[in-house]
Order: structure tokens, then C-alpha cells, then sequence
């Protein structure tokens, strides 16, 4: 654009075109890690729902920064990561226009709330969602073994239990697809089967100080202008009629507008995928009986993760969760996907060891400076 004052380049990836809203209000796993049949049978993927945001501090050991042996303060992102139930496994064949499912295996006992995810309205259905397929057991057993004769991948059939996650508001649970990699195809059938019906917790896939990719929607903003939504330059004080725009949309001819020329619209509620999220910590949730998942070696004042006052917009944190390095995409209550990195990590990043003094949970409401309410009842003297 040759009439800027200043040479700018346009912000935003083409590659991204067209920028509307998703269809997918959870995000969903495009592609999986790459399989190693010489490791054991494991799951690559798993879905949380993002509580809010907080800050460590840590000391950094890394000989080649000059941070090296000073503290530093981080910012991390709180996901709540409930246990999933296993319910099935598909399998996928290699074909000339990619892969496709030849067939499923469901577990015998099946959820109200994943049968709701079957039906657009629960209430007036009669309920008849998998009654005559759990009779058909030769039918099961076909599937099962065609699948280890033919299949070339094997993915698990999970779903959310959205009864643990009350502020919710919904009744219907979110399922996915998990790739199991790993061994071979029988092995890989076994061990979903293994499974079956039973709760997949979060340290089951993944490890503290793992790099993974957060999958989702990214936080809605609406119909926006040029300035907001592509980072072009504001135009001089005295430009006619509005400075917030492009000074030039295109030539005479071609009597066109280019598809790279930035334009007005919905900017927001775009389905991205954030890469390589290094996990800090992943704690036990206090349904279980843990009393103190906040605490560390530095600081050993007993709390919990949820902030005084619980996390803004969400509440408070009841079960598992994992500490993520810095923000990731998404409002407060989204479902997001976890999975397994596909890029191949730096040996200085994977081997830096993380060792946290202290995790902040003072609220998050205002300017908050106690930890927890019995400290607060402390300094002000009130009786618990």
C-alpha cells in the first residue's frame, strides 16, 4: 500500500482465511503424533476445561540464559482435567483419500449423558439409543476382529462426565476421538478394552515438565473493524471520513478486491491449535481427599489451587488439573483438547527441570494479599 506514512506490513495469517465463526464449539484433534509401534500401547490426547489464570515463581537453572540461578515470576493457566470415561474404539483403514473408519466396538454399559449427545431432545426421545446392540455380541466380536486383521490405527472412543462439573449447565457429555499408539494393532485393541468403562485420569497421559498442544476455540469478539481485527496502521488526524480504515482497498484494474487486502468482520470464535505448552505441575483434585495441591517445598502454607473467591467466571476447582506455562486460548468454562506435541522438542527445552516456590492464590477479584481465609481471619483477629 503505497500511501501509509510508515511502511507496515499486515498483521494476520492468510493461511487462516476465511476468518468466521467455527462450528465446533470444542476443539477437535485433526491429527495425531506419529505412531511407534516399539513403545507400549498409550493415549495421545485428553480434554479439560479451562478454570483461569494465576502466577509462579521459580528459580531458573539454564546455563545458556542469563536468568540463570534468579528468580522469576510466570504466568500460568489453571486447566481442570476430570477424569474421562472410556466407551469404545474405532478403527481406521488407509485408503487413496485418506483414512477411514471401517468399524466401531461400543462398551456394554453406556451413560445417560453420553445417550443425550445421540438425541436433539432428550425429553420428548424414547430412550432406545444402543438397546439392541448390546444383545448382538457376535456382531461386536466381528467388528472386534476385523479391526485386528485390517485396521492400520485404532482410536478410543472417550467422553467427558459432565454430572462432575456442575457449573456447566449441561447435561450432554463431550465426545472424542484418542489415538492409541503403540504397539501392535491387537495390542492396541486389548488395551482400549482394558479400559472399558472405566475412568482415564490425567497423569495416565501425560507427565510433569511434558510440551503439549492446546486445541480449541479461541475467545469470541464479534464483528470487528480493520484496525482491531488485521493490526493495519491508523491513517493521519486530518484523513477524511475516519482514520481506522484502509487507505487504499486495490488498484483500478483488475476492478477487484484481493483476497489479501484486510477487510471488516468477525474477528474471534476461530478454531486454533496452540503448540508446545509446557506443563508446570499436575495436581490431585481435593474430591479426592487432597487437601493442600497448591503447596510446595518453599512455601508449605496448606491450600488448595482455587483462589479466594474462586476463579472468576468459573469457581471453584474440585478435581485434577494441570498448570500450563503462560496463557492459551479459549473463555473461562471452555472445553479444550489436549494433545501430545508433534513437533519434535529442543533437548535444552525438555530437560530444563521445573521447580516451583510458589503458586499464588490470592483472589483474583481485586488487589488481593492473603493466600487463604485463615490467614485473612488471622491478621483481622476474627474467630474461625
Amino acid at each position: 500500500m503505497s500511501h501509509r506514512k510508515f511502511e507496515k506490513p499486515r498483521s494476520g495469517h492468510l493461511g487462516f482465511l476465511p476468518r468466521k465463526r467455527t462450528r465446533k464449539h470444542r476443539g477437535k484433534i485433526r491429527s495425531f503424533p506419529k505412531d511407534n509401534s516399539t513403545q507400549k500401547p498409550h493415549f495421545t490426547a485428553f480434554a479439560g476445561f479451562k478454570a483461569g489464570m494465576t502466577h509462579i515463581t521459580r528459580d531458573i537453572h539454564r546455563i545458556d540464559s542469563r536468568l540463570h540461578k534468579k528468580e522469576v515470576v510466570e504466568a500460568v493457566t489453571i486447566i481442570e482435567t476430570p477424569p474421562l470415561k472410556v466407551v469404545g474404539f474405532v478403527g481406521y483403514i488407509e485408503t487413496v483419500k485418506g483414512s477411514r473408519a471401517l468399524s466401531t466396538v461400543w462398551a456394554s454399559e453406556l451413560s445417560n449423558s453420553l445417550k443425550r449427545r445421540m438425541y436433539k431432545n432428550w425429553y420428548h426421545s424414547k430412550k432406545k439409543a444402543f438397546t439392541k446392540y448390546v444383545t448382538k455380541k457376535d456382531d461386536q466380536n466381528n467388528n472386534e476382529a476385523r479391526i485386528k486383521k485390517f485396521c492400520s490405527s485404532v482410536r478410543a472412543l472417550c467422553h467427558t462426565q459432565v454430572h462432575l462439573q456442575k457449573h456447566l449447565r449441561t447435561k450432554k457429555a463431550h465426545v472424542m476421538e484418542v489415538q492409541i499408539n503403540g504397539g501392535s494393532i491387537s495390542d492396541k485393541v486389548d488395551f482400549v478394552k482394558g479400559y472399558f468403562e472405566k475412568e482415564l485420569k490425567i497423569d495416565q497421559v501425560f507427565g510433569n515438565g511434558e510440551c503439549i498442544d492446546v486445541i480449541g476455540v479461541t475467545k469470541g469478539k464479534g464483528f470487528t473493524g480493520v484496525t482491531k481485527r488485521w493490526g493495519v496502521r491508523k491513517l493521519p488526524r486530518k484523513t477524511h471520513r475516519g482514520l481506522r480504515k484502509v487507505g487504499c482497498i486495490g488498484s483500478w484494474h483488475p476492478s477487484k478486491i484481493a483476497y489479501t487486502i484486510p477487510r471488516a468482520g468477525q474477528s474471534g470464535y476461530h478454531h486454533r491449535t496452540e503448540k508446545n505448552k509446557k506443563i508446570y505441575r499436575i495436581g490431585q483434585g481435593s474430591r479426592h481427599g487432597v487437601q493442600n495441591n497448591a503447596s510446595t517445598e518453599n512455601d508449605l502454607t496448606q491450600k488448595n489451587i482455587t483462589p479466594m473467591g474462586g476463579f472468576p467466571h468459573y469457581g471453584i476447582v474440585r478435581d485434577d488439573y494441570i498448570m500450563i506455562k503462560g496463557c492459551c486460548i479459549g473463555t473461562k468454562k471452555r472445553t479444550l483438547c489436549l494433545r501430545k506435541t508433534l513437533l519434535p522438542i529442543t533437548k535444552r527445552r525438555l530437560n530444563e527441570e521445573v521447580k516451583l516456590k510458589y503458586i499464588d492464590t490470592t483472589s483474583k477479584f481485586g488487589h488481593g494479599r492473603f493466600q487463604t481465609t485463615a490467614e485473612k481471619n488471622k491478621f483481622y483477629g476474627r474467630a474461625e
